[in-house]
This record gives structure tokens, C-alpha cells and sequence, in this order.
């Protein structure tokens, strides 16, 4: 077998209750099957979690992993993942991040880091080409995400948490400069075993298997990123923020608590009103040629701005018109350490229980007088906000309300309101981490956002999720920002919406819908690749694997096979797969039947498709995807 480049080579297990470390074995047979990332995280912790592990017991891996195309000069490639089992879910979670740890974990010389057991107290691990050591980081506990990093080896990758995390608030997050490995508690995970930080040093650079060939393909990669009208013109020009309007005109803005899919307000929250009057400049994670993230003035700082989900959550769905106090709320949030999507849809779902009666909190819709001191209350668990800490689910276990709890497995939902795009709601109920508009298959983004297939029709859209769902794992797991795939829509129905091209290709995509299940069941078939996606290029003259279309839907497939079949050994029923009932059986629009998620419809089909049986992959695709 050959010896495959692109990766650093090394898997570093270490032990936080003895302080030792140690090689974790980790072959090219592996990396064939996985690629890196979360589907190689999802890999490690199959093999070694247990039907009664819970995310607070110290035997509970955190796995911190890197892609092949990290450091490889491959665009928008500086991502890395964290897993690990959720302590706001209880089933495993995966989280992305955008900071520079990845990138100088393989520098160090390692392509991932598993983390177990639990420090005496608080302690900064230091990772370097030549050591490891483990430091007091008691003056660290207690400090906000920013004060926390300046503190640390100023030329080191870093992760840190902030308090939320050292107080284990469920949906706390891990932070690498300004960017977060937000979703599932993870944050939480390092409280809990008493890590504030990690940071990792060194100079090594990982092999490539053909530098010219490589340096040719990131060449045409970023030309055509460059060219795209949403990763060229729309990304840059408005970041995610500028999905907004077109969310508020197909219905899928939440709102009120995703009581409807429009707010009255949405322009004065808008990408437009953000780049308009708050942008001071774009800005974008390492090796990223898209630039969508927004810089703002709060306080006067120049701060990472708020990204759609946070505007459209702590916009539209708590009825608040005022960007600047999202702006000053995003930045909050972050230095507190904690998810501003959890913390937002936990707020708005507690709003409406006082609306109706059920729990006499204060917290009012449009009413956003005190929410920085709720944030606050959030993060050290006072008052309201050690009960608000623990997410909605656990919130309406307590109160009451659980038909409009806005949450799939306990994770709150993104702010895409699936009545105005079914297909998104199915994406959001099969998701293995939860309400994750990612990891559901994005596939809003043909329902309006991008394409315009009908957003209401069941037909075909379990065939497509299932598509994208595995595309996407792939392409996280190679370390690529997803982003990248939005070139794979075609430029000239994105630029003309209401050409007869468009019409045609919105119309094709539901009719070829038993055609994309036959390639979801024998992704083999793809055996070829296009010149759109570059992925297959990069992975094979970054590591000399042999790939293609195919090869990465069968990669893809796998590991969400592996993460569905971690869920059930830690307890996940065969009716996880669900949304609320709001969503499902109140019509957004009364009058329009469409206006409802037809999801049990859509899981048959979803379930046939993958070869699942109760929620999970029977005995005969677990032997056809290796999965012992």
C-alpha cells in the first residue's frame, strides 16, 4: 500500500488525570476509509465508546482532527473538527472551526489529538514538534475568550474555552482566535475535564504527493471561487448575512420562535443594512479566498461580526429590529465563551413560555433591554440562566411547551424555517448531531437560497438530502469550509433565476430524483469527475489516493453511517429522527396546506434509500460500508 502524503503522519492520544501522552495508531487503511476530519474522528470514537458513556465521564474522547488538504495551499482549507459525545444531546457531536489550531497541530506534526481523563485543575496543554507539556492555567480560568488567548505563546494555534465552557453550560463552545467550534456543548467537554487550553507550535510541513499538479489545481480552484457569483460577489459582498432577504421571500426566515417564516423588520436586520452602515471590512479564516466574514465596530472595537444565523435568531426570531444590539450581543457571546445559536433559540423558546403563561421569566419578545445580562447569567449560571444554560430541551421538560421547543435531539435549529423548504426539514429531523443545518445536506440552498426547486414538494427530496448530506461529510473530512461547494451551482442560473435554464434545471432536479437515489445507493457509479469539483483533483495530488466523485460519496456515506450507529449505541431510539410539532403539523400559512413539513412521507423514502431500518442502518449496509 502506498505511503500516502498530505498528512502530518502522527495521532497523539493524551491522558489529562496521569499527564502522559502517547502515539495512537492510525494506517493508511484508515485513512483511506476516512480521508480525516469528523468522519475519522466518528471512526475513533465508534471503537471506543460504550452503550452508558455520558459526555462528562472522563473516559469521554474528545477528538480534535485535521483534513489532508489542511496546509496544502488548497483554499478555504483551514478547518479542523471537533467530536466528541454531547452534553446537550447526548449522542455524538461534530464541530467545525475555522481557526489556526489545525493548521498548527500538523505543523507540530500531527494530523489529530485524542483528549481523555480529567486535570486536577485547570491546565494548558502545550503542543510542539518536540514536547508536550502540561501548565497551571489557573490565572487563564475565569478570563473571556480574547484575554485568554493573548495570554498564550503568541505565534501558537490555540484553543480555548471561556466561562461558559469552565461552567459547563451545554451549549458552550471552544474558540481559535475569532473563530468557534460552536455547536453541542464541546466547550463544555474541556470544562469539564478542567482544559482551558491547548495550543500547538512548529515549522514541519506535510508532504505533498504532485506540487506542480496540486499548485495547478488550487490555481484553477481559486479562479473559479473567484468567478462564482456567490463565493466571487455575494459571499464577499454580504457574507452569510446576505441570505436573509431571500429567506425572508421564500418563508424560511424563523420567526417569532419559528411561529412564522417573515418578519415585518427583516430589511432593518438585513446583510444589506449590515454591509451598508456597520462593515468596516471583510475579513476570512487562513487560506481563505471567499473573505465573508464581517468586521464591526462594537464599543469601540473592530470585532468579527455576526453571521446569518446569529441575525436571523437574535433578529426575527426574539421580534428584535435593532442590528446594533446583535452586533454587540454576537461579540458578548463569543467572549463568554457559548453557541450563539443554542443560546438564541433557548431565549426565544423561553420568551414564548412567558408569553403563554408557563414560566414567569421576564424575557419578552422585542423587549432587549436585559439580554446582556442574561447572556451573562448564561454563562455563570445564575439565576434564570443556569436553567436557560441547559437548552430547550431540558427547558421544556421543566415548563412545559415541548410541541414548540425549537430543538431536533436536544440541538436547537438553525435559523432556516423548514415550512418554507421541506426538504430542509427533513435534513434538519436525519441529522446525526441535530438540529444542524449542515449536517442535514444544506438543502436549503437549492430550495430558494441558491436554486429554486420547489420548497414544498416531498418528491425526491429524501434522494437528495442523502446526496449532499454524504457530499458534504466528505468534504469537511478532506478539511475543506463547505462554502467552497457552492461553485457546484451552476453560475448562470444563479445569475439569470428566471431563465428558461433555470426553470429547466429547477424543474430536472426533482424529476432525476430516482436517478440520484440509484447514485446514493452505488455511489460507485461515479466513477468519473467533473471540472466543478475540485475535491477529487486536490485529494489525489495532495496524497496520491486514488479518488473521485464516486469514491468520496462512498467516503461520505460511511461516516454518517458511523456516527448514526455511535448514536445508537449511546442510547438513540428509532424515533429520534423527528422535528417539532409545530413544524410538522401547524401549516405556516393557513389556508396553504403546503406550509407544513410532510416528514413521514419523506423518511420512508429517506430510510429505503440509505438502507436503514428503526432509525439505522441495517446488518447489510453495515457489511457493505465495512462497518464491523
Amino acid at each position: 500500500m502506498p505511503d500516502y502524503k498530505g498528512y502530518a503522519g502522527r495521532v497523539l492520544k493524551i491522558d489529562l488525570s496521569s499527564e502522559t501522552c502517547e502515539d495512537f495508531a492510525w494506517k493508511n487503511a484508515d485513512r483511506e476509509r476516512t480521508l480525516g476530519g469528523k468522519i475519522m474522528a466518528a471512526d475513533i470514537l465508534y471503537n471506543h465508546i460504550k452503550p452508558d458513556m455520558k459526555a462528562f465521564d472522563e473516559d469521554n474522547w474528545l477528538v480534535v482532527t485535521t483534513g489532508p488538504l489542511s496546509g496544502c495551499g488548497c483554499p478555504s482549507s483551514s478547518r479542523f473538527n471537533i467530536s466528541t459525545i454531547s452534553p446537550l444531546t447526548n449522542i455524538v457531536t461534530s464541530s467545525n472551526c475555522g481557526g489556526n489550531f489545525g493548521l498548527s497541530l500538523k505543523k507540530a506534526g500531527y494530523d489529530a489529538l485524542i483528549i481523555t481523563g480529567k486535570a486536577k485543575g485547570p491546565v494548558h496543554v502545550e503542543i510542539t514538534e518536540d514536547s508536550v507539556a502540561f501548565h497551571d492555567a489557573s490565572e487563564l480560568w475565569g478570563l473571556h475568550v480574547t484575554p485568554s488567548q493573548e495570554k498564550l505563546p503568541p505565534k501558537a494555534g490555540k484553543m480555548v474555552i471561556g466561562p461558559a465552557g469552565e461552567n459547563k453550560v451545554l451549549y458552550a463552545g471552544v474558540f481559535s482566535g475569532e473563530r468557534t467550534a460552536g455547536r453541542g456543548g464541546v466547550g463544555a467537554v474541556f470544562g469539564d475535564k478542567n482544559l482551558k487550553a491547548v495550543t500547538a507550535l512548529g515549522s514541519l510541513q506535510a508532504e505533498v504527493f504532485d506540487k506542480e499538479a496540486l499548485k495547478a489545481t488550487n490555481k484553477k480552484w481559486i479562479e473559479q471561487l473567484r468567478s462564482h457569483p456567490l463565493t466571487g460577489r455575494q459571499m464577499p459582498r454580504l457574507g452569510t448575512a446576505g441570505l436573509i432577504s431571500p429567506m425572508q421571500a421564500h418563508r424560511s426566515l424563523a420567526t417569532k420562535n419559528f411561529s412564522d417564516g417573515r418578519f415585518d423588520d427583516f430589511e432593518k436586520v438585513s446583510g444589506e443594512e449590515l454591509a451598508e452602515n456597520y462593515l468596516v471590512k471583510n475579513s476570512g479564516c487562513t487560506t481563505c479566498v471567499i473573505q465573508c466574514t464581517r468586521r464591526v465596530n462594537v464599543d469601540g472595537k473592530v470585532v468579527k461580526g455576526p453571521e446569518l444565523e446569529t441575525l436571523g435568531l437574535l433578529g426575527a426570531n426574539i421580534m428584535n429590529n435593532n442590528i446594533e444590539l446583535i452586533n454587540k450581543w454576537n461579540y458578548e457571546l463569543d467572549e463568554l465563551g457559548m453557541d450563539t445559536i443554542s443560546a438564541a433559540g433557548t431565549i426565544a423558546f423561553a420568551m414564548e413560555l412567558n408569553e403563554k403563561g408557563l414560566w414567569d421569566n421576564s424575557l419578552k419578545f422585542g423587549e432587549t433591554e436585559n439580554l446582556s445580562k442574561v447572556f451573562e447569567d448564561i454563562a455563570y449560571r445564575r439565576g434564570i440562566g443556569d436553567i436557560l444554560a441547559d437548552g430547550s430541551k431540558r427547558v421544556s421538560e421543566k415548563f412545559g411547551g415541548k410541541e414548540y421547543s425549537i430543538h431536533v435531539k436536544g440541538m436547537e435549529l438553525a435559523a432556516y424555517e423548514p415550512r418554507g423548504a421541506v426538504g430542509q426539514g427533513l435534513g434538519y429531523a436525519t441529522a446525526n448531531r441535530g438540529g444542524c443545518h449542515l449536517n442535514a445536506g444544506y438543502l436549503i440552498v437549492l430550495e430558494g437560497l441558491g436554486l429554486n426547486i420547489n420548497p414544498y414538494t416531498p418528491k425526491s427530496k429524501a434522494a437528495i438530502s442523502i446526496m449532499f448530506q454524504n457530499l458534504m461529510e466528505a468534504i469537511s473530512a478532506a478539511g475543506s469550509c463547505l462554502f467552497t461547494s457552492y461553485v457546484v451551482l451552476p453560475a448562470p442560473v444563479i445569475n439569470k433565476p428566471n431563465s428558461k435554464l433555470a426553470k429547466f434545471i429547477n424543474i430536472g432536479f426533482v424529476a432525476v430524483g430516482p436517478v440520484i437515489a440509484l447514485l446514493d445507493k452505488f455511489p460507485a457509479v461515479a466513477s468519473t469527475n467533473l471540472p466543478l469539483i475540485m475535491y477529487p483533483y486536490a485529494i489525489k495530488n495532495a496524497t496520491g489516493m486514488k479518488m473521485n466523485i464516486g469514491r468520496m460519496l462512498k467516503i461520505g456515506e460511511r461516516g454518517y453511517n458511523l456516527e448514526r450507529q455511535c448514536n445508537i449505541i449511546l442510547g438513540q431510539g428509532p424515533d429520534a429522527d423527528n422535528l417539532p410539532k409545530r413544524l410538522t403539523n401547524e401549516l405556516q400559512v393557513k389556508g396553504d396546506k403546503r406550509t407544513k413539513v410532510p416528514l413521514d412521507k419523506m423518511l420512508r423514502s429517506y430510510y429505503k434509500i440509505r438502507g436503514w431500518k428503526n432509525g439505522g442502518p441495517t446488518q447489510r449496509k453495515l457489511k457493505i460500508l465495512g462497518i464491523k
